[in-house]
């Protein structure tokens, strides 16, 4: 007979990603929603970045999805039922925080009315009387979502501390969010809290496109995930956050108020609009624009039976300098710099730009390094306050470096007040 192994494969994974959830304990409220076996994605990826997952499910949700195979993807008991002994009481001391994910407007009402009939309920109820994060997930059909005993719960439940992500309303349904929306959600829950409530935040992301014609231009390598994730944790910690985009190779977060442009003339008028007509704490520059555009457009496209093409170009105006012409808050910038690995000359790079174009923090990242910057889900950078105070990241996740960035912004704008 084999001996129980202690190694469970669930391991295998874990820190695959990133260390930076490394000891935090998560728990996991599972409930009967159709969306449920999405959730096993979202819980293996805050396994790859350290996390350990504890999980309860309610009868409904066992119907739908095993409980072998939930423990098989975590590596933990599942609890779908306590009885005499006091598991609620045991687990809720010992995860940081508890995510209901789905969740049904059965569970949602009952843990706002305080009814613990089902386990996940009691556990989330007694979640909350420890004053640890909860974070509820909705799924359900769109009469649900717009009914006032669920819309009444929902507003209670954020009045008691808890984070709520906004689902994707589309096809007559409050959709189960995206991972990287419940992930950010999670994690700034856990790890930092609602800290930036008063704060009003203005991000550009991704990339500007200049056009030789109507088919043609020329752009640059982002994506738009670095301006995206700042976006996301400073929504998530509680900021009223606008997002100016280029087009974007990742999904925008749909409950962020966004303006999309595709010029970087038209990104820097979206830019003035803003902080010309509502009052904003910072600016965050993580967008690409491209700096210089054809002096000629041509209308329809240009015939390519030719043996050559000239074009001129020219180059495009600066969004930061003309900014500070205006805004007088905390300006964030990015400098993509090619320096082949040499940290000196980069931080003398971004110490010169950050002078240049008025900024009060820059980030600067070198983008001939392999697997960083660029399109990656990483970057390693280098940031830079007014006061001279430098800080060297190196290759993390975007989201780690995005909450970063949004951590020395909150000093930043304390240090503004003093």
């Amino acid at each position: 007979m084999l001996r129980e192994l202690a190694f469970h494969p669930a391991e295998e994974i874990r820190c695959s990603k990133s260390r930076h959830l490394d000891g935090v304990k998560i728990g996991f409220g599972l409930t009967g929603s159709v969306a449920i076996y999405k959730v096993i994605d979202v819980m293996r990826e805050l396994i790859r970045r350290g996390a350990v997952i504890h999980t309860v499910m309610s009868k409904a949700a066992t119907e739908l999805l095993g409980p072998t195979l939930v423990e098989w993807a975590v590596g933990s008991k599942v609890f779908t039922e306590f009885k005499g002994e006091v598991g609620h009481v045991s687990l809720s001391r010992e995860v940081d925080s508890f995510v209901i994910a789905p969740a049904t407007a059965d569970v949602i009402g009952k843990v706002a009315g305080g009814i613990c009939d089902n386990p996940v309920s009691l556990t989330a109820v007694n979640i909350l009387g420890l004053k640890k994060p909860v974070v509820v997930v909705p799924a359900m059909h769109s009469g649900l979502w717009n009914s006032p005993p669920v819309v009444e719960s929902l507003n209670r439940l954020e009045g008691l501390g808890a984070t709520v992500v906004p689902p994707d309303l589309s096809e007559g349904r409050a959709k189960f969010p995206g991972d990287d929306d419940i992930l950010a959600a999670v994690e700034v829950a856990t790890l930092r809290g609602r800290d930036l409530r008063s704060l009003r935040l203005l991000v550009t992301a991704g990339p500007t496109r200049e056009y030789l014609d109507e088919v043609r231009y020329i752009t640059n390598s982002s994506s738009g995930k670095m301006g995206v994730a700042v976006a996301r944790e400073a929504y998530f910690r509680g900021a009223e956050v606008t997002l100016i985009h280029g087009p974007l190779a990742v999904e925008r977060p749909h409950y962020v108020r966004a303006v999309e442009v595709r010029t970087t003339e038209e990104m820097l008028d979206a830019v003035m609009t803003e902080v010309r007509s509502r009052r904003y704490d910072a600016v965050v520059l993580a967008a690409a624009p491209v700096d210089f555009k054809f002096t000629q457009f041509t209308e329809g496209k240009i015939k390519s039976d030719v043996n050559r093409l000239s074009a001129e170009l020219e180059v495009t105006p600066k969004i930061s300098l003309n900014l500070r012409k205006e805004f007088s808050g905390i300006v964030v910038g990015f400098a993509a710099e090619v320096v082949r690995g040499n940290t000196d000359k980069l931080i003398k790079a971004a110490q010169d730009k950050l002078e240049d174009r008025g900024f009060d923090l820059i980030i600067a990242n070198d983008v001939s390094q392999p697997d960083v910057g660029f399109a990656s889900d990483y970057n390693e950078v280098v940031i830079i306050t007014k006061g001279g105070r430098s800080e060297v990241i190196k290759k993390s996740l975007k989201d780690v470096i995005a909450r970063r960035i949004v951590d020395l912004l909150k000093e930043e704008l304390a240090n503004n007040e003093r």
